[in-house]
C-alpha cells in the first residue's frame, strides 16, 4: 500500500523542481511553468491529507481551488506575457525593466 509519506515526498520533489524552474529561468513562460508546478504540488498533498486524515472531501475541495486559481493566474500571465512581448519583441524576463506609463 501507498503511504502517506509517498504522496509527500514526490509532491516535495514537484514543489522543488517548481522553484528550481523559477529561480533559474529568464524565459516568463519557464517562470510560469515553475509556478504551475508549485501549485500542483500543492494541490497534490492537499488532496493526500484529506485521503488520509479522512476528510476527503475537504482534500478534494482545496485541491479544486487550487485548480482554478492556477488557471486564473495562467489566464493572466499568458495575457501579461503576450503584452510585454508585444511592446518589447522578447519575452525574457530580465530584458524587461523598463515601465511606460
Amino acid at each position: 500500500m501507498i503511504a502517506l509519506q509517498h504522496f509527500l515526498m514526490v509532491g516535495a520533489i514537484v514543489f522543488a523542481l517548481g522553484i528550481y524552474t523559477v529561480v533559474t529561468r529568464r524565459n516568463a513562460l519557464g517562470i510560469l511553468l515553475g509556478t504551475e508546478l508549485v501549485l500542483n504540488a500543492a494541490a497534490l498533498n492537499m488532496v493526500a491529507f484529506g485521503y488520509f486524515g479522512n476528510k476527503v472531501v475537504e482534500g478534494s475541495i482545496y485541491a479544486l481551488f487550487v485548480i482554478v486559481l492556477a488557471a486564473a493566474e495562467a489566464a493572466v500571465a499568458l495575457a501579461i506575457g503576450l503584452m510585454i512581448f508585444r511592446n518589447f519583441n522578447t519575452i525574457d524576463a530580465t530584458s524587461v525593466d523598463e515601465m511606460r506609463g
